[in-house]
């Protein structure tokens, strides 16, 4: 019998063997659950982390089954210290819900673990959020959403945020069947089942999150899907001036949205308008102290935020995305690896890893 490929160490870091027959099978295996950190020539390292187990729960994997993939493809028997990691943070995602509250005023944070419910309130990050009493569990102010959610995943009991969305102001959006020069258009299968995996039914259980592809793998057209399912008023969040112009022509060529329905908010000009693009350097920028254009942009009635390179986020965005937990929020990006360690920012304020798919599996369809 040939060898096996994967080699699970007890600190949680796995080592694949590249040059082995199963290489291709265990890398898919593993994606679904543990973060690449780097790959080499010959061996790929992957990490299992808090975050990655919650990101794989939240997308419907369970803890046995990432158990098995790692024993299928493991040369040597999984140390136990990592069984118990994985068995302790996969069951923590979902514990904690966060509802609209039973009487309709409010949220509502609660869980089938009264003891959890009870350790909450020695909490000191978490004690500011809570309000008065309602069994079980405790009243929410919905200006805390973000904030209470945020300090959640940093204790290590994330909440499974089913308080639901804002519809925003309507907008008919449709995606072009020919581009302005005549080339047929359609989404490839892999953006289509991205923008599925983020929209759902429409449901209070899907809308935000975050979608995973690869660089030139067309994340700007998961973005657009995203929009066409939405049908509401959209503010979308780039990297640069470059950026906000490559998505605005990509909006006039792939969908039915006239250049009077598109606005740009930045330096140069300053026009809201049912689809407004503007950059992360704009919605951050302060005066005395203030975000001078945070307001101007929060005061419109979206119905979906769109994120684009969320793993470029500057930290104070994370502070306003905080207050925007009603509007539906879709992350893109080709890694959730941050340099700056906020990755539980992402998944607490945008949502959890809602799809992914590797370059290298892209690259054998002939895509990228």
């Amino acid at each position: 019998m040939d060898r096996l490929p994967l080699i699970v160490q007890s600190d949680r870091t796995l080592l694949l063997e590249v040059d082995n027959a199963l290489f291709e099978e265990a890398r898919d295996s593993l994606v679904g659950f543990a973060e690449l950190v780097k790959s080499p020539e010959h061996v790929h390292t992957y990490r299992v982390s808090s975050l990655s187990l919650w990101n794989a729960v939240a997308s419907g994997m369970t803890t046995a089954t990432i158990l098995d993939r790692l024993t299928r493809f493991s040369q040597y028997p999984v140390p136990q210290e990592v069984i118990t990691f994985i068995e302790d943070q996969g069951r923590r995602y979902g514990k904690l819900r966060l509802e609209i509250s039973p009487d309709g005023h409010g949220l509502w944070l609660t869980s089938d673990d009264s003891h959890l419910l009870t350790q909450l309130t020695h909490q000191k990050a978490v004690q500011p959020y809570l309000g008065e009493a309602l069994h079980p569990g405790y009243r929410i102010d919905p200006s805390h959403r973000g904030l209470l959610k945020q300090a959640l995943a940093k204790i290590g009991w994330p909440a499974d945020d089913r308080a639901g969305y804002s519809p925003g102001l309507p907008l008919t959006i449709a995606l072009r069947e020919r581009e302005p020069n005549g080339q047929p258009f359609t989404l490839r299968h892999y953006q289509q089942d991205a923008i599925r995996a983020f929209w759902g039914d429409g449901g209070i259980d899907r809308g935000s999150g975050v979608v995973v592809l690869p660089c030139g793998a067309g994340k700007t057209m998961v973005g657009i899907g995203a929009m066409e399912k939405v049908q509401a008023h959209t503010l979308i969040l780039t990297t640069s001036v470059a950026s906000l112009h490559q998505w605005r022509d990509e909006l006039l060529h792939k969908t039915t949205l006239t250049p009077e329905e598109i606005g740009e908010y930045s330096a140069r000009t300053k026009v809201i308008r049912p689809v407004t693009l503007t950059t992360y350097q704009i919605l951050s920028h302060r005066q005395k102290g203030e975000f001078v254009h945070f307001a101007a942009l929060d005061d419109h009635d979206w119905g979906l935020i769109i994120y684009d390179e969320v793993h470029l986020l500057p930290a104070p965005v994370f502070r306003l995305t905080a207050s925007l937990q009603a509007r539906r929020r879709l992350g893109l990006t080709a890694t959730l690896i941050r340099e700056d360690g906020r990755a539980d920012d992402v998944f607490s304020l945008i949502g959890p890893k809602r799809f992914d798919m590797p370059w290298k599996d892209l690259e054998a369809q002939g895509w990228i």
